[in-house]
């Protein structure tokens, strides 16, 4: 393609082409569809809530907070006054592939009570178990919760 300026000559217009971005939303946008926003733990934006049963458990949710930021885990904390429930459905709808529930018993036995985004319940696993289970799953790039 020859463009002419104004004094007649021809000259070959350049042209900025940047391909790569639209390329790169087109396949974040297929993977989304493909997996219907359940992202695989390794590539979810969150990849554990942790879910408060009372206003007493906050401290220790946010230690349990800390020690997986620590480990690099993304996390947030649900310390919101809503049921226990609600914060659990919540988690689902948003995908999140992890809800840790934290109360009495979990708060005595340093543990946590883990439930999958596929309204699995694990039961009471102790936190250095989930921190190691979390770890390897991100490692080996799994499609599993």
């Amino acid at each position: 393609m020859l463009l002419y300026r104004k004094n007649g000559q021809a000259k070959t217009p350049a042209v900025i082409h940047r391909a790569i971005f639209g390329t790169l939303e087109r396949f974040i946008g297929i993977l989304i569809e493909h997996t219907a926003g359940a992202f695989p733990t390794w590539l979810a934006p969150v990849q554990v809530r942790i879910i408060t049963i009372a206003d007493r458990h906050i401290p220790y949710a946010q230690e349990v907070m800390q020690r997986l930021r620590d480990q690099g885990i993304r996390v947030e904390l649900d310390d919101s006054p809503e049921r226990m429930n609600t914060k659990i459905r919540a988690a689902q709808l948003q995908k999140v592939p992890y809800m840790l529930v934290v109360g009495d018993k979990e708060q005595q036995s340093q543990a946590v009570s883990v439930r999958l985004r596929t309204n699995e319940n694990l039961g009471v696993t102790p936190l250095d178990t989930f921190i190691a289970r979390m770890n390897n799953n991100i490692k080996a790039r799994s499609r599993e919760l």
